[in-house]
């Protein structure tokens, strides 16, 4: 290894004694140089070298040629001869040389990084080296299924070397190997169009035409106000007189108009061609029509109209049955729509759209887009001062809701969406009239409404200083019929509530104590939920009633069947706080926990890492060892244990 790194070293001579020569570098400079080059190259000489240590050397080798070439200029400013055209010595081919090399070395070992390729075929595009057909080629042999690599290929050949009918190759290759790359038939559709327009610019500019593909993209607003101002635009030159004169004038425009449809006329043709392909390529994909339609909305084309129907039937035709479909159609007809005033002719168009939507596609999916939609007008409406139509989106979005629940296909967000929206208005009373539905309905195990609905009807609770007994006896009930339909493990909202509503109120809190004995003895089926209400019911009566009471509570808990690993990690931690201030109590009451624990639990490593640590700080060096060969002997396929320890 050391033999091959001196001669790679070695024939660094010539090139670092041009750059002493030409006072580029200082003696002292280039054995820096020297000694990191040998470093990064015993580096790439590695039985198993990483890509971070091409990268590296790569890095460090971009850096050193910029500076040589800044060091250069320099040297020519004072030397006085910037102006002139010095001939170039090795040093300046060096560095890039050194550069692609190392990229060659680097691609030759991780053939299948696809990064490392592109960053390859970046640096030969920035220096024009040369090498750019090579790696092309080397490139797409390793990684013909890559659909980057094609559209990057022909990129290179349309837009740097100017061959057309290369990059056509490219692409119609990369759709044989490639037809299911929409970003391959989007790409050579714009490729086949960019290329028609320049010819038609070219013909232009010899003044045989006029024009180009580009359609000019107007909003409606615009197009409306010069329609309503025709009286303050003067045209430039007097066609219409000339018409007038005589008729060889027409004749020539129409001659010039048929040359300058004979492009119009390809691109519709070459449009329609590639359609036809990706269509039967990908019948299923929505988003390659849609930015086909895009395309052909951006460019000028004979038969514009006729081809977008087309696709818009297509579209019909094979998506009726997709949300999105009816969701981006509704959107399309608000392009370039700047007013959300509710009689907009292009607003109710949408409008429409979405509720023939509705009548297709009856779906939860589909009533949560129609309603995102009202919901951004509303916003937008509010923004505008000149808008009063936000009252009227409001009562189409309350019937759509209505619409969306009496068809069932109200989820349980756009119900609390629906809830949200009466409380934002200010009608508490139909937000309350609905909530209890919805709880009393199909939504009975829903925490979010039961909160909505808890929330509601304690406001006069919070208003009053001292609530009465039949309030906070209707109160508890109503939080009892929650907790006992919702299901534990989403319930942690909902019992918090309760016990921050009762704090100060000892018979309800002590019933809600019971209630979660209860609940976690009925909800648990061996599994630790994410929410552990053992644990949090433990904390609160430790801060109401105290640590004797806790214990009282916990160890209730602890008779159940697995009440969760959570749960005996806070008691556990409650009892060691306890015993680190000297209470020996804490410290034995804090044992029993990790054997009881280690009971249900036996095969969690970190909890004998815990006891083990416990024991270690709080216990004897006896009982430390007791608890390592007892997870020794328990743990026998686990050496986390053994190393951890």
């Amino acid at each position: 290894m050391a033999d091959v790194v001196q001669y790679r070293l070695e024939r660094m001579v010539e090139e670092l004694d041009d750059l002493e020569r030409r006072g580029i570098f200082t003696r002292a400079e280039i054995s820096e140089i020297v000694k990191q080059r040998r470093k990064f190259e015993y580096r790439l000489k590695r039985p198993s070298p990483l890509k971070q240590d091409f990268l590296a050397y790569i890095d460090y080798e971009s850096q050193l040629d910029e500076l040589r070439r800044l060091r250069r200029k320099a040297v020519s400013f004072q030397s006085g001869e910037e102006k002139k055209k010095k001939k170039k010595s090795i040093s300046d081919y060096a560095g890039v040389a050194k550069i692609v090399e190392i990229y060659r070395l680097a691609t030759r070992r991780f053939k299948g990084d696809i990064s490392l390729w592109f960053k390859y075929l970046e640096f030969c595009r920035q220096k024009r080296n040369g090498r750019m057909k090579k790696v092309l080629a080397q490139v797409i042999r390793f990684h013909p299924k890559v659909a980057e690599v094609w559209i990057y290929a022909a990129a290179w050949e349309f837009d740097r070397n100017l061959n057309v009918a290369a990059a056509r190759a490219l692409m119609q290759n990369g759709l044989r190997v490639c037809p299911n790359s929409e970003d391959l038939w989007v790409e050579y559709l714009r490729m086949e169009l960019t290329y028609l327009n320049k010819l038609k610019v070219r013909r232009v500019a010899l003044g045989e035409g006029e024009g180009s593909l580009v359609r000019d993209q107007k909003s409606v607003e615009d197009e409306q106000w010069k329609d309503e101002n025709k009286e303050l635009f003067m045209s430039l030159d007097d066609k219409e007189e000339k018409d007038k004169d005589g008729s060889d004038v027409e004749d020539d425009d129409e001659d010039a108009s048929e040359r300058v449809d004979i492009f119009k006329e390809k691109g519709s043709n070459v449009l329609q061609a590639i359609y036809g392909g990706a269509l039967e390529a990908l019948p299923s994909s929505f988003d390659l029509r849609r930015r086909f339609l895009e395309i052909l909305e951006a460019t000028d084309l004979a038969h514009s109209d006729d081809i977008r129907n087309t696709i818009l039937s297509d579209l019909k035709r094979d998506f009726s049955s997709d949300p999105d479909y009816w969701n981006w159609l509704a959107r399309n007809e608000m392009n370039g729509c700047l007013s959300v005033e509710f009689p907009n002719p292009q607003m109710q168009k949408a409008i429409q759209v979405f509720e023939e939507g509705l009548q297709t596609v009856t779906s939860s999916s589909m009533f949560e887009m129609y309603i995102k939609f009202l919901m951004e007008a509303i916003e937008r409406s509010n923004g505008d001062d000149s808008s009063d139509s936000t009252g009227e989106f409001i009562s189409h979005l309350i019937s759509v809701y209505e619409n969306a629940d009496g068809t069932g296909c109200l989820t349980e967000e756009l119900a609390n969406d629906y809830v949200s929206l009466y409380l934002k208005l200010g009608r508490t009373d139909d937000a309350l009239k609905l909530v209890e539905k919805l709880c009393s309905g199909k939504f009975a195990g829903s925490a979010k409404l039961w909160l909505s609905r808890v929330s509601i009807e304690t406001r006069s609770l919070s208003s009053n200083s001292t609530p009465s007994k039949a309030d906070l006896h209707s109160t508890f009930d109503l939080l009892s019929n929650a907790l006992k339909n919702v299901p534990i493990a989403e319930s942690e909202s909902l019992w918090l509530t309760a016990f921050k509503i009762f704090a100060e109120q000892k018979k309800y809190f002590d019933k809600l104590v019971e209630m979660s004995i209860l609940s976690v003895a009925k909800g648990n089926n061996g599994s630790d939920p994410l929410f552990s209400l053992a644990s949090v019911v433990v904390k609160l009566v430790l801060q109401a009633k105290g640590i004797h009471r806790a214990r009282e509570i916990y160890k209730r808990f602890v008779a159940l069947q697995r009440p969760g690993l959570v749960f005996y990690k806070d008691c556990i931690e409650i009892e060691t706080n306890l015993a680190s201030q000297g209470d020996k109590d804490s410290l034995r009451n804090a044992r029993k926990l990790y054997e009881s624990a280690v009971a249900s639990y036996s095969q969690d490593v970190e909890l004998w890492k815990d006891y083990y640590s416990f024991e270690t700080k709080m216990g004897t060096s006896e009982t430390a060892n007791g608890v390592y060969w007892r997870a020794r002997k328990t743990l026998k396929e686990s050496a986390d244990f053994v190393v951890g320890s």
